[in-house]
């Protein structure tokens, strides 16, 4: 990319910022919004880890409340995600692998995640959590830009900040039930209330079991059934008024199937039908207890985050080429198909300890210090499908003769990383202030070779792989975070920034630099290197006429160093990451609501993302897109809600537009996705202890790959769903 386009998005970006900073703060009088017309001045954010009012907060964020999130149906993350500019989701392959992709920093299979998720204060330890049912939230905020310096490990593309909802003073609760084309059925709900005067209680959960949308001819069914429980249960102690001491506990047991691709030269060439011989499965067990501890003093506030985590997930499926046994590659070539099984263990405890000043202070700080301890185990490997179903494979390789191991590679990795932290605030006047924040990480990994030595592949590059092998690596680095903020009057901020991201590297198999060396592919190593992203940035918030119109507009432009991309090398039948040495990603948001009449509100954000390969092995490269990184986003919304005469009863609806741009999936940019357009409406009664909604997702049923991987697999988006949602509050 050429420096004409970053400074023209940076003239660009400020000379909209310099017309919000004009706009008028208040151009005639309107009667202030009722709580459920509040606007974004009425949210309350924890962008800097401490409470500020959305419209003061010097950083790219989208938030949800409560109200918006039952309004708009939000019931997975990619619901939300597809409500926030410049973010997306690419979900495939098994339902722990979802790839978030925000401003241009990607994920990929096996990296670390791009993003920090931290829900109550609780930050997630392993990418393959990401993906789950949301019930019972209260808010959820997404922050753009890296964010290591105030949410830490792995914030390198921004953070995605969840508060469910917190023990109440009184009984109270809520269920909501429905169905769907699917033949899905659901059940969601919470309770709360005191146990005594200083503990309070709040136990929520989730159920859902659902027949699927995809269908699979060759076996008559459908290939994505769903089941899936999961539960949460908080107890919130006050003994004093400086004292709280909050203990929540939860698990997660999805049952679904995976692995169901096909195999096509271009992306967009959706017209093959799922045909896999074996339905397969993924079975993904989750838990989590944490204990956060708080001590309120008048010099500040002391806290104190445990966190215990448990994951384990088993996924079989085909294998290349995911058809029928005869029809397929290998049994064309040897007379015999394969399938396969992953298996992935993890177990992770964390532990965060912060000193925050008082808020009400000109000069504020936060200091503190974090340490994870990860353990994972990790095999794949491919059996010779005898047509008598897969059998899944876990610590060691399958003796079932009616399902033979023929490949078989494990690996168990122990990590232990650690950071310090602080981040400071000083307000110079009323209407200029400075953050300050640093933070360093120090991650240390260690990986020992599990394969027995008959499966060791025998290929270049590893003989001097050894069975109980053992690599170590360590990462390391500073991240800081530079805020300048300028609030001319209570309805405009302008700010800008520079920030540092870092994500911790890994370990590929022992000896694929070789092989990917002798199979002519290059930027693929033995070892992924730690990726950094240094980020220049300004925005600015306004509002006006009462605060009925609202703005917000932000360009940035990124120097990122080891952007990841997947590579599956099939001479050893491994999946792998390379780095991308270096490569400049530039863009910008601009996103308006407006109320023009009481009970209307709409909204229009677009997100542009220009990303450009600077540095590669292979010249030809240069100047390519970065994977799975879209053009733009561009979203659309209209809600409208109303009483209907002069009873009770009320009226919702809602229409929700997402065009998201052309997109690349790996450095050579063979394939693209043309832009894809989806429709989501919602209708419903209201009233004040129950709803009935009628609802449709993807609306006009487009057609796409939800992914598209090196080699040629594709996995399907899901077509349009609608049901009837209800919902009790009591």
């Amino acid at each position: 990319m050429g420096t004409g386009f970053v400074r023209g998005t940076f003239l660009a970006g400020a000379s909209l910022i310099a017309g919000l900073a004009a706009a008028p703060a208040a151009a005639q009088e309107a009667p202030t919004p009722s709580a459920a017309e509040q606007d974004d001045d009425g949210i309350i954010v924890t962008a800097l880890r401490r409470n500020e009012s959305l419209q003061d907060v010097p950083a790219a964020i989208t938030a949800f409340t409560a109200a918006s999130i039952e309004a708009a149906g939000i019931e997975r993350p990619s619901d939300f995600i597809n409500l926030t500019s410049n973010v997306t989701l690419v979900e495939t392959q098994n339902a722990g692998n979802a790839f978030i992709v925000i401003r241009g920093i990607t994920q990929a299979r096996n990296s670390e995640p791009s993003v920090a998720v931290v829900i109550d204060g609780v930050q997630q330890v392993n990418p393959a959590q990401f993906n789950q049912e949301l019930f019972d939230i209260e808010q959820i905020e997404v922050l753009k830009g890296p964010q290591g310096a105030v949410y830490g490990r792995n914030a390198i593309g921004g953070a995605i900040v969840i508060r469910t909802k917190q023990p109440s003073d009184e009984f109270e609760g809520q269920i909501r039930t429905g169905i769907d084309n699917g033949f899905s059925y659901w059940l969601r709900g919470g309770v709360s209330g005191p146990i005594s005067d200083t503990l309070r209680f709040r136990l929520a959960g989730s159920w859902l079991d659902s027949e699927g949308f995809l269908d699979n001819p060759y076996l008559g069914e459908k290939a994505d059934p769903v089941e899936d429980l999961s539960a949460r249960g908080t107890l919130l102690w006050t003994p004093t008024d400086a004292f709280t001491a909050d203990l929540r506990g939860s698990f997660s047991r999805l049952r679904t199937q995976a692995l169901y691709f096909n195999i096509v030269d271009d992306v967009n060439d959706t017209s093959l039908p799922i045909r896999v011989n074996n339905p397969g499965q993924n079975d993904r067990d989750m838990e989590n207890v944490a204990l956060r501890l708080s001590w309120e003093t008048e010099a500040g506030t002391l806290s104190s985050v445990t966190s215990y985590d448990t994951l384990s997930e088993i996924l079989t499926g085909d294998s290349f080429n995911f058809l029928p046994i005869e029809e397929s590659l290998f049994f064309f070539l040897f007379g015999f198909d394969l399938n396969q099984s992953q298996f992935l263990d993890v177990e992770a405890i964390s532990q965060e300890v912060r000193f925050t000043s008082p808020e009400d202070r000109p000069f504020r700080y936060i200091v503190g210090a974090y340490a994870i301890d990860t353990n994972r185990f990790i095999s794949t490997g491919n059996m010779i499908d005898t047509g008598n179903g897969v059998f899944p494979v876990f610590r060691s390789p399958s003796t079932n003769p009616l399902n033979p191991q023929a490949t078989f590679l494990a690996d168990r990795q122990n990590n232990f990383a650690w950071a310090v932290f602080g981040n400071a605030s000083y307000d110079f006047t009323e209407q200029l202030s400075l953050d300050l924040g640093l933070r360093y990480d120090h991650d240390r990994r260690r990986n020992t070779t599990l394969t027995p030595a008959g499966f060791l592949p025998n290929v270049p590059g590893f003989p001097q792989g050894q069975t109980g092998e053992v690599r170590s690596v360590s990462f390391d680095d500073l991240q800081p975070k530079v805020t300048l903020t300028w609030e001319p009057t209570p309805t405009v901020t302008v700010y800008g920034g520079y920030s540092r991201g870092f994500r911790s590297g890994g370990f590929n198999q022992t000896g694929v630099g070789a092989v990917a060396a002798s199979n002519g592919i290059v930027g693929v190593g033995d070892i992924f290197q730690a990726e950094t992203a240094e980020t220049l940035e300004i925005g600015a918030r306004t509002s006006f006429l009462d605060r009925r119109v609202s703005l917000s507009a932000n360009a940035y432009t990124t120097r990122n160093e080891n952007s990841y991309f997947f590579v599956f090398l099939a001479a050893n039948s491994t999946q792998n990451l390379g780095n991308i040495p270096e490569a400049r990603i530039s863009g910008f948001e601009l996103e308006a609501r407006a109320r023009p009449v009481k009970g209307l509100e709409l909204n229009a954000a677009l997100g542009y993302t220009d990303s450009k390969i600077t540095e590669f092995a292979d010249p030809t490269v240069i100047g390519n897109e970065l994977p799975l990184i879209s053009r733009y986003t561009v979203n659309l919304g209209a809600q409208y809600r109303a009483p209907i005469g002069a009873s009770d009863l009320g009226v919702l609806a809602r229409l929700d537009y997402r065009r998201t741009g052309r997109t690349w999936w790996e450095p050579y940019n063979t394939t693209s996705r043309d832009p894809i357009d989806l429709v989501d409406a919602r209708l419903g009664l209201e009233h004040d202890s129950w709803s009935a909604t009628l609802f449709a997702e993807n609306a006009f049923d487009e057609e796409y790959n939800a992914e598209f991987s090196p080699g040629g697999f594709v996995f399907k988006a899901r077509p349009r769903r609608y049901g009837l949602e209800l919902s009790y509050r009591f």
